[in-house]
């Protein structure tokens, strides 16, 4: 009996360990965007994921980088565009819902390219819905899509450097720390 409450009390606080490690990097990379950076280089998309595929509790998983963009829009500065973006974050931390039980580099790499083309696809939809940039015609928006290509390779670069920071860093820390192996399941 104290040997299984022994194993499980080692368990829990693996996982605890885990998820305060897998908070900290979402801080980190949150707290680097506000940092100067060229348009859409962010750490933001690969957060997303990273609080997705790590952060056991679900709903601290969406809360959690949520969270994160609202202190740092305090800080930079509070926009029309806001929800969309927010709403576009979260569909990142769905897409890493998907990682939780498959963490290789093929898996993270084809989830870092749909979530940078679903920010794309939403946010340029809301610049042309919301700002007066563009007609409101199917040809504006299509002005408006071929206007942010450029943007688009910025945040593919930052999903992807970004995420491979944070997932790789994390699989580093439990090659390196044998208090953070044993499971593979999400952490929190």
């Amino acid at each position: 009996m104290t040997v299984a409450l022994s194993r499980a009390s080692r368990k829990n606080e693996n996982l605890m360990l885990r998820g305060m490690l897998a908070m900290v990097m979402v801080i980190l990379a949150a707290a680097l965007r506000v940092a100067p950076h060229p348009w859409n280089l962010t750490p933001l998309g690969a957060m997303a994921l990273f609080s997705g595929a790590m952060i056991r509790d679900r709903r601290l998983a969406f809360v959690f980088p949520l969270l994160a963009l609202l202190a740092g829009d305090w800080i930079i500065g509070f926009h029309i565009l806001m929800p969309i973006v927010y709403a576009s974050f979260l569909v990142d931390v769905a897409i890493g819902l998907v990682l939780r039980s498959r963490r290789t580099a093929s898996w993270i790499a084809a989830a870092t390219l749909a979530g940078a083309v679903q920010f794309f696809v939403i946010t340029n939809f809301g610049v042309w819905w919301l700002l007066g940039s563009y007609s409101k015609t199917p040809a504006g928006l299509l002005d408006c899509y071929i206007a942010g290509v450029p943007y688009f390779w910025n945040t593919l670069a930052g999903d992807a450097l970004y995420a491979t920071a944070l997932f790789g860093g994390f699989a580093l820390a439990e090659r390196l720390s044998p208090r953070l192996r044993g499971t593979v399941q999400p952490l929190a």
